[in-house]
């Protein structure tokens, strides 16, 4: 199970990348493979601030809908828009082009209530 060591993870198995004060979102290798062929993501809280475990999208696979949960508290100011015409890029590479939104976060102290890859490791049995 691909889960990269410098990356943060949450129970809902979005994964968190940190760069100063802008969190890039996606979900983990763990949740494309649950869920299935994804055929569209859908975001429509850009230019939004939302707080953390406040839904801020959905994916829908060939059998499911899921709702996306916003791992740290902030403004969403970039959509990754590659994903309206290749939405199979979030099965294809989760952590890299499949990535979903760029968040500034409001509240750098909930960076530390995020899981670490051992941690999200224990989380799926991997």
């Amino acid at each position: 199970m691909n889960v990269p060591a410098n990356l943060k993870y949450t129970k809902d198995h979005e994964w968190v990348s940190i760069e100063g004060d802008v969190a890039t979102v996606g979900i983990t290798h763990f949740a494309q493979k649950e869920l299935g062929d994804i055929v569209y993501v859908e975001v429509e809280t850009l230019d939004q601030t939302l707080d953390k475990d406040e839904v801020f999208g959905t994916v829908e696979a060939v059998k499911t809908v899921s709702d996306l949960f916003l791992p740290l508290t902030g403004e969403i100011f970039a959509f990754n828009d590659d994903l309206e015409s290749n939405p199979e890029s979030v099965n294809s590479d989760p952590y890299g082009a499949g990535w979903m939104i760029k968040v500034k976060i409001s509240n750098p102290a909930e960076i530390d209530s995020l899981l670490s890859s051992e941690s999200y490791k224990e989380l799926i049995g991997a």
